[in-house]
């Protein structure tokens, strides 16, 4: 039987994963292990560091696909667009994803995915000149809360790291804030989350609905790519 070209997918915990796990339903062969994270820079680097998500890396070079959602910040990537990682910045320093990994999943996507250059935040970023003033200074496209630091820890550990994620916001309009509704583990606090939602209820529709399009197309992508995957590897 032959190696599936991905060993472990790495996705935020809740919806995310859910979307993920929905798009492998069903799918026949060997799969690769879903993995939820916890959202953020340093909950992800603590639990990384735990070795919930990287058994074995050190004794056998694996395969990692980051996924999930992520805002734009340059009117050339909207609501539903599929972005492959080249590379992740995070404050001064820049980390390239695998170009191995990454080519030949775009040769297998290349008609719906981009290539993009993204920033790893370690809040939300929440308004649209602040995006806007990002993409300019920085030359970054996409932004998230994990894409560095799963970076930084697999390559310590000789693995290989390609990040495949949908746009959910786009750079002209503000979204809330919900920097504060996520906790030191990663996880969004539903209660403040509903409060953060509910003070800024025409942004708030804003993203749900976007959330809700995104999820859908992860799900889709998801499917797609690991049903082409296993008609390559057989």
């Amino acid at each position: 039987m032959s190696m599936p070209l991905i060993h472990k997918i790495l996705v935020p915990s809740g919806a995310e994963y859910k979307a993920v796990c929905r798009g492998l339903k069903g799918l026949r062969g060997v799969m690769p292990t879903v993995v939820p994270i916890p959202m953020g820079m340093k909950p992800l680097a603590q639990y990384l560091q735990k070795g919930q998500a990287s058994e074995n890396i050190h004794n056998e070079p694996q395969n990692i696909l980051v996924m999930g959602i992520c805002g734009s910040l340059t009117k050339h990537f909207v609501v539903g667009d599929v972005v492959l990682y080249r590379d992740c910045v995070y404050q001064a320093q820049v980390r390239e994803c695998d170009r191995t990994l990454t080519t030949q999943l775009h040769s297998l996507t290349q008609q719906d995915v981009s290539l993009v250059k993204s920033l790893t935040s370690d809040r939300v970023i929440a308004l649209a000149g602040e995006k806007l003033h990002l993409a300019t200074t920085l030359e970054v496209d996409v932004v998230d809360m994990e894409g560095f630091a799963a970076l930084e820890f697999f390559q310590a550990a000789a693995g290989a790291v390609a990040m495949l994620r949908v746009v959910s916001d786009d750079s002209g309009h503000d979204i809330p804030d919900l920097s504060s509704a996520i906790n030191s583990e990663g996880s969004l606090q539903p209660l403040l989350l509903a409060l953060k939602l509910l003070q800024e209820p025409i942004a708030a529709t804003r993203l749900i609905r976007g959330s809700l399009i995104a999820l859908k197309v992860l799900e889709r992508v998801t499917n797609q790519l690991f049903a082409t995957l296993r008609e390559t590897t057989i």
